[in-house]
């Protein structure tokens, strides 16, 4: 960063009005996945777009999974939890799409080193809890990320939200674990108020399903135990 430029304050407003440079396309996505730069009044930053033109076509999902991404933007941000990195629609250079902060991190770092260390599992217990709720059908390791700041975060929603049983993660090693307290007020709050941004990303069906397995939850607050090897992602990193 130069020496005259500052970070944004407000990332949400970087992220929007910010004019958006394309650096390249990041390795291991199946989709098309794009870090760009933003500069906005002075202030710049990083962020990751994830364009519609970039979609590989799904035969369970319709096409539009940048959606999904800002749908559980805005999920993690109702419950209170500060999951998943800011994350907005946006026209970019390639057309529309997602636009997520992206986050400084050591990236040799993932689930499976986190969970060696129990300061992480109060997060990593809200992921999992975060993950039944939207129904994540992809979590894998490397999707949860350490900060540089020392906090666990949670990327890579595009396959989430679908009304239809899709859960597929690696995170089962608190199965059979009560939830905490903390994340079933979070989550009663959810099932009876949906945040109503979700208006126009999800459809009816998906919304309703979302509060369903809010409520499912709250009455049976136990993480579920693994019961075959479809309920993995692949690769597991």
């Amino acid at each position: 960063m130069h020496p005259a430029e500052r970070a944004p304050s407000d990332p949400l407003t970087l992220l929007g009005a910010g004019d958006i440079e394309v650096r390249g396309r990041l390795p291991w996505s199946s989709n098309g996945t794009f870090l760009v730069e933003l500069r906005h009044e002075g202030t710049t930053g990083l962020a990751v777009y994830k364009p519609l033109r970039g979609e590989r076509r799904l035969w369970d999902y319709p096409s539009g999974l940048f959606h999904r991404e800002v749908a559980a933007y805005i999920v993690s941000e109702s419950l209170g939890w500060g999951l998943v990195p800011e994350t907005i629609t946006r026209d970019g250079p390639l057309g529309p799409g997602s636009l997520q902060r992206f986050v400084e991190a050591d990236f040799s770092e993932h689930y499976f080193t986190l969970l060696e260390r129990p300061e992480h599992h109060d997060a990593l217990k809200a992921i999992c809890a975060f993950d039944l709720v939207v129904n994540n059908g992809d979590r894998k390791s490397g999707h949860c990320i350490l900060g540089d700041d020392g906090r666990v975060r949670a990327i890579d929603h595009g396959l989430c939200l679908h009304a239809d049983l899709k859960l597929r993660t690696v995170i089962w090693d608190f199965g059979g674990q009560p939830v905490p307290p903390t994340l079933l007020e979070a989550v009663s709050r959810l099932a009876v108020a949906p945040p109503p941004a979700l208006t126009g990303l999800v459809d009816d069906q998906e919304l309703e399903a979302l509060l369903n397995r809010a409520t499912a939850l709250v009455r049976r607050p136990v993480f579920p135990q693994v019961r075959s090897s479809r309920a993995y992602p692949w690769p597991l990193v």
